[in-house]
């Protein structure tokens, strides 16, 4: 029998009932999924230092577990000292079972190691579905071992769904695991 990811199955057996259970969904295939998870990451010195692009495509690829493509300058800007086609960032299309590992991961053992967490924010929408959150350090992810860090980055997760709405992808993201901030709490 195949692997199948824990996430995958959960999505499978429970999320599609609870989703088309509360939207009135007619079909299975109306449910939203999850398409993709596209992380990138914008290496700032990079013009300068051709390393930081090999030790960030590195990083990337020992987190996701996929191989990390450099991203490339699309125009010319004499203010960074850039040139077109020159590498710029680091990023990554998690599609799948891959995508699905990366996922449980991000829920479970990445995003809790944040210091004085408190929930993701839930503006990140862009109102077709699609959700950004953004990370200020990449040591949060076990895999990365601290002491071999030369500059803390941060990167920017876009989930990708077939949702139609920003009400439908939030809550099924939140059928995934992923700890939105409660709006109720009053902030002091």
């Amino acid at each position: 029998m195949a692997y199948v990811p824990r996430l995958k199955s959960k999505y499978n057996e429970e999320i599609v009932t609870a989703l088309k259970d509360k939207f009135q969904y007619k079909s299975v295939m109306q449910v939203p999924r999850l398409q993709k998870i596209a992380i990138n990451q914008g290496v700032g010195g990079a013009s300068t230092d051709k390393k930081l692009i090999d030790t960030a495509v590195n990083e990337m690829t020992t987190i996701t577990g996929q191989k990390a493509v450099p991203a490339k300058s699309k125009k010319d800007i004499s203010n960074f000292k850039l040139r077109k086609g020159m590498p710029i960032g680091v990023r990554v299309t998690l599609r799948d079972n891959h995508m699905y590992e990366f996922l449980d991961r991000l829920i479970a053992v990445a995003l809790p190691r944040i210091r004085d967490f408190k929930g993701i924010n839930d503006k990140g929408f862009d109102g077709r579905g699609n959700y950004t959150l953004g990370i200020t350090e990449q040591i949060i992810f076990p895999e990365i071992n601290i002491d071999q860090i030369n500059k803390i980055m941060g990167m920017d997760i876009t989930f990708v769904t077939t949702a139609k709405n920003d009400v439908e992808a939030l809550e099924l993201l939140k059928q995934f695991g992923l700890p939105f901030k409660n709006q109720n709490t009053n902030q002091q």
